[in-house]
């Protein structure tokens, strides 16, 4: 049985301040722990970090967050609100799209006004084409949420009943049909299919190899977008400060270096500037980094290592002054497509730089208030993990971006230079063991989503969180992840708890608390 601290708290250590660390460290937190945050670097988010600017924080990572109430419940532990720690705003649109002479077309948390948008844009064959995928994708997320999202790990028996019920959802299910496949059943408009196909990179895919019942990522965005004031570094900032308020310990710029066992678990975390005992390890990193050996041997043996990687990305983060007949046409979130999708996920899939990417921009500043100038800007290019290195690589990335946006009537000033660019070697190095791969495994092939890592390893005491975790990437599922970590551990503790009071004589008490919420101070 896990020994308890002096004050007759369980100790939790989480290695690493990202989003479902975060998540893991509060709900541990609130159900009376005594939780310690070790990370890496001198500030909380993980990937979500932000480059100083002369117009301030310019994001470096994810820009998009969905299902709020994850978030919402966060803050309710340590006894605050959302609105109470960061400015948030719901997107009126969740993106703009444009192609090489036509658009944009904008898509709406509204199913009839997108409707609407795309009978205007395509005509009424492909608005029909829309309402059928839409209600498709929308069974698809009811079908899956419960017994894959929201469980402790995909509970196969689950969706086979669902599926049993509602054969509707075969399609999709079938083996070989992808995502590009399946959109054909719905959109003759190849741009459309580009559209929607566009969801599997939310998740580190191509359209072509990731299962058609990714279009679910769809339905998650269709529900809300909210944008946070200095983008979601600063989300990341003040569930860390909330968690702080509730009692637990953050030491940056502090390396793990090793996990310790003793009797058969858990013992301790050894840093490059102590340790930390634990009855409770969350890890909080990409799990390649346990099963490389990175934090010993206890913890490489404790899962099965991950699949391939998933894709990377290289990013500008920067600020500038919009020029062109398209500055004053950026909303928040824009795409602008590549008239070539081959040119795009060939190469990619060839483990190279695409000739022809498609380029996602986040006006950091719009639909958020007066714009200013200069303003912050985030681009993103997909590309190949593990990408070898090459001497021209920056002029290259900078040749395959903004001749592209000048073409489309849209230029900066002044151009971000190679100081404004993040590599996929940068990320590698920044987050070791993922070779650059910021979505985990990839979710390319049949049973990908199900074979991900889960929260609880073989290695008792021991738990993972993170996007390269069940139930997947992107900040809402990072901290569905630590929610579900959070949990098993939690549930674990009860249980050895329980058979050591059965086994001692009189059935005495040990020392843990009961789990609840605790008041925040």
């Amino acid at each position: 049985m896990p020994s308890a601290d002096v004050k007759g708290q369980p100790r939790a250590v989480v290695i690493g301040a990202g989003m479902g660390g975060l998540a893991a460290a509060i709900r541990l937190a609130a159900a009376g722990c005594r939780v310690t945050v070790i990370e890496a670097a001198k500030t909380p988010g993980g990937k979500a970090r932000a480059r100083e600017t002369p117009a301030g924080p310019a994001a470096m990572g994810p820009t998009v967050l969905t299902l709020r109430a994850e978030v919402d419940a966060l803050f309710a532990l340590c006894g605050t609100t959302t609105e109470a720690e960061v400015g948030i705003t719901r997107l009126p649109r969740l993106a703009r799209h444009w192609w090489p002479g036509s658009g944009p077309l904008d898509l709406h948390p509204d199913r009839e006004a997108n409707i609407e948008a795309i009978r205007a844009f395509a005509g009424d064959r492909e608005a029909q084409g829309f309402a059928r995928f839409d209600t498709a994708a929308r069974a698809l997320y009811d079908a899956f949420e419960q017994p894959v999202m929201r469980a402790a790990r995909p509970d196969l028996a689950a969706i086979a009943r669902t599926t049993l019920t509602k054969p509707g959802l075969w399609p999709a299910l079938l083996p070989g049909m992808t995502l590009d496949r399946w959109l054909t059943q719905f959109f003759r408009d190849p741009r459309l299919r580009q559209l929607f196909g566009r969801y599997a990179t939310y998740v580190g895919g191509r359209p072509a190899h990731t299962p058609a019942v990714l279009s679910l990522v769809w339905q998650a965005e269709a529900q809300g977008v909210w944008a946070v004031t200095d983008g979601i570094q600063a989300l990341a900032a003040a569930l860390a400060s909330a968690a702080e308020r509730l009692g637990v310990r953050f030491h940056y710029a502090t390396q793990a270096r090793r996990i310790t066992r003793q009797s058969g678990r858990v013992a301790q975390v050894e840093t490059d500037q102590g340790h930390h005992p634990a009855d409770i390890v969350v890890f909080n990193g990409d799990p390649r980094a346990l099963t490389d050996g990175h934090l010993g041997e206890a913890a490489r043996t404790a899962l099965t290592p991950p699949g391939k990687p998933s894709l990377s990305a290289w990013v500008w983060s920067f600020a500038a002054i919009p020029q062109g007949p398209r500055a004053q046409d950026l909303i928040h979130h824009n795409l602008f497509f590549t008239a070539a999708p081959s040119a795009e996920f060939g190469p990619i899939g060839a483990g190279r730089m695409p000739d022809s990417p498609t380029l996602y921009l986040n006006a950091q500043d719009r639909e958020l208030g007066p714009t200013p100038a200069p303003e912050r800007f985030q681009i993103i290019l997909n590309a190949p993990a593990g990408q070898p290195d090459h001497k021209d690589e920056d002029q290259s990335c900078h040749d395959r971006t903004f001749p592209a946006l000048g073409l489309m009537g849209l230029t900066f000033s002044p151009p971000p230079g190679s100081e404004a660019l993040t590599r996929p070697k940068d990320l590698a190095a920044r987050f070791p063991a993922s070779l650059g791969a910021i979505y985990g495994a990839s979710p390319e092939g049949a049973l990908a989503a199900f074979r991900r890592p889960v929260a609880r390893t073989g290695l008792p005491g021991l738990y993972l969180a993170g996007g390269g975790v069940h139930p997947g990437a992107g900040v809402p599922m990072a901290l569905l992840s630590g929610r579900q970590a959070a949990l098993q551990a939690l549930q674990d503790l009860t249980s050895a708890s329980t058979s050591a009071r059965m086994a001692m004589p009189g059935g005495m008490s040990t020392a843990y608390p009961k789990t609840g919420p605790r008041p925040s101070r």
